[in-house]
């Protein structure tokens, strides 16, 4: 079997999370919330049936059929999808909830219809993993796409606001040099393969726990995870052209970090096209200094941390 391709289903979630903004953003204000629902109902059937048909075109067609299984990938890239699925799902269920609150539907409504946009995306997708032979439905994707739509929910029920707030950063490795075709051979390939290079952040609002503090509303304390010395999913022993490699001698490592970061979404406008562009880019981590932690190097200090 082969391994599952750790980029595909990004490529999906990316595209539609900005289909989601663009349609709650230019929609229009002067549209009543009964053609604002139509509106979003008719453009995200739309857009859910357009990509899953294009995402079969490209991607499944080509690779043989079976009946429905599992795939057991839990082990794979140190978690480093597992984090990813989740942090995809949490803000597809943001532009879900951005897209329902913009319609006219109440709280409860909106958080749970909208938060669960990511979760019935990707479960989409790993239906469609499930019918073909070369991968398999992954439980360990599943489970982590529910967190990502459950921290989307959660928040948007209990407090209205997104107080512990996922985010991403990237910082090329060199291990990509040695294994373009699974690692990426350009920048925005790397950006989605290479997860040596990727670290997920989450970034908690201290002011929102503790209004009344003298602390800064835009200033946030954030933990991140991230991995190194990874040229596969369960190994570091490939085969590429015809030729072997075996970089079993590098260590596949995890580690943990520590860092403030800046809250955009503190950012107060009555632009729409300005406000869709802060949910976009606070989505991305601030670099800032960092401290690092490994569990066999210690503990490592960065002046600023992508």
């Amino acid at each position: 079997m082969q391994q599952k391709q750790p980029y595909c289903s990004r490529l999906f979630v990316i595209g539609l999370f900005f289909i989601g903004i663009i349609q709650f953003t230019f929609a229009g204000d002067t549209v009543d919330l009964k053609k604002r629902k139509n509106i979003i109902i008719a453009g995200n059937s739309v857009a859910y049936g357009s990509l899953m048909i294009g995402l079969n075109e490209l991607w499944y067609k080509d690779y043989p059929k079976s009946k429905f299984h599992f795939f057991n990938d839990n082990k794979q890239w140190l978690q480093m999808d597992k984090v990813g699925h989740m942090y995809s799902c949490y803000y597809e269920g943001l532009a879900g909830i951005e897209m329902m609150k913009w319609a006219g539907y109440n709280q409860k409504e909106y958080s749970l219809i909208g938060g669960a946009y990511g979760f019935f995306i990707q479960t989409s997708v790993e239906i469609l993993d499930g019918f073909s032979k070369e991968w398999g439905a992954s439980t360990g994707d599943m489970t982590a796409n529910l967190l990502g739509a459950g921290t989307a929910i959660s928040q948007s029920l209990f407090w209205d606001e997104q107080r512990l707030i996922m985010k991403f950063s990237f910082a090329p490795s060199n291990y990509s040099d040695d294994r373009p075709n699974a690692l990426g051979s350009n920048y925005p390939e790397k950006v989605i393969k290479d997860y040596n290079g990727q670290t997920y952040w989450m970034s908690c609002n201290v002011n929102s726990f503790f209004p009344k503090s003298n602390w800064p509303k835009w200033l946030n304390l954030a933990v991140g995870y991230g991995a190194d010395g990874m040229y596969g999913g369960d190994n570091n022993v490939f085969v590429s052209n015809g030729t072997s490699y075996d970089f079993s001698s590098t260590q596949r490592k995890r580690q943990f970090y520590f860092s403030p970061d800046i809250d955009l979404s503190k950012i107060k406008t009555n632009n729409t096209v300005l406000r869709s562009l802060l949910i976009v880019f606070n989505s991305l981590k601030f670099p800032l200094p960092t401290i690092e932690y490994g569990p066999n190097d210690g503990f490592n200090g960065h002046w600023v941390k992508f």
